[in-house]
């Protein structure tokens, strides 16, 4: 088995353990449990406008779906700049409406973050980077906002947030679509990514724009010394990188993502 086929394994494991508590009152299991830390709760709001479409995409060589949302009370989110979602190993589109982004939004908005909308296509389970006659990556950079814009969406400004596997992916991403001799993402904010010291994150960690990244990772997650380690590396520092308690769980990621959010909207409203 590959590498990476053992990694995608493991992180597929863990998401479906994701809020799961293990049976039994042995001290080491209580410990584990402390190690979350408080759990991520689902904002009770409205989601706004949230559609899961089917499309058809020609760098991935299939049809895939589409997930947007816009928050509450911005119509159909016309002229709003776009946060591209990357899922994990072990979601796809189909979940991204229950793990509650749509609300997420709304709650980021109403606390003041500048609005924008979301939008993730299906990526499949190759961290982001494809193979023969699949490029998500091509996707990502072409289609997702040729997408956003013929839904009237502002595709000029674009960030991503990504969890797992998909922050692996959102801070490759950074890396591979410059523009004007930096990344055309204007902010990626990279939950638990799923990096290993000596991957093409960490050698082409140079190509990173601290001021443009934010690193989250829980502490009782086993990729923690790894995404410490690039946070040490990012040019100028990372402009987020908190580790708090927490393990490879939407538990944590549900906590999380209000921060993330308020990072990515602030950016997207920037000036560059």
């Amino acid at each position: 088995m590959s590498r990476r086929t053992v990694l995608l394994a493991g992180l597929a494991g863990l998401g479906g353990l994701a809020g799961s508590v293990p049976l039994g009152g042995c001290a080491r299991v209580r410990q584990l449990v402390g190690d979350e830390g408080p759990a991520g709760v689902i904002p009770d709001v409205p989601e706004g406008e949230v559609r899961l479409e089917r499309v058809s995409s020609a760098a991935r060589g299939r049809t895939v779906g589409f997930f947007t949302a816009v928050p509450d009370g911005f119509g159909r989110g016309s002229g709003l700049p776009v946060c591209l979602v990357l899922h994990g190993a072990s979601a796809t589109t189909a979940d991204f409406q229950q793990f509650g982004f749509g609300r997420f939004l709304t709650a980021a908005v109403r606390a003041g973050v500048p609005p924008f909308v979301l939008a993730g296509a299906d990526g499949g389970r190759t961290f982001w980077e494809g193979g023969p006659g699949d490029d998500p990556q091509r996707m990502l950079r072409e289609e997702i906002p040729a997408w956003c814009a013929d839904r009237g969406y502002d595709a000029t400004r674009l960030g991503g947030y990504g969890w797992s596997m998909g922050g692996y992916g959102v801070l490759r991403m950074a890396q591979t679509w410059p523009v004007g001799g930096t990344s055309a993402l204007r902010v990626v904010a990279a939950l638990s990514p799923a990096v290993r010291e000596g991957d093409a994150v960490f050698s082409d960690v140079q190509r990173l724009s601290g001021d443009r990244v934010g690193l989250w990772c829980g502490r009782s997650d086993s990729l923690y010394p790894a995404v410490r380690a690039l946070a040490e590396r990012v040019p100028g520092g990372a402009a987020v990188a908190a580790f708090d308690l927490g393990k490879h769980t939407r538990r944590y990621w549900d906590r999380i993502t209000p921060e993330a959010f308020r990072l990515v909207g602030e950016r997207l409203a920037g000036s560059a």
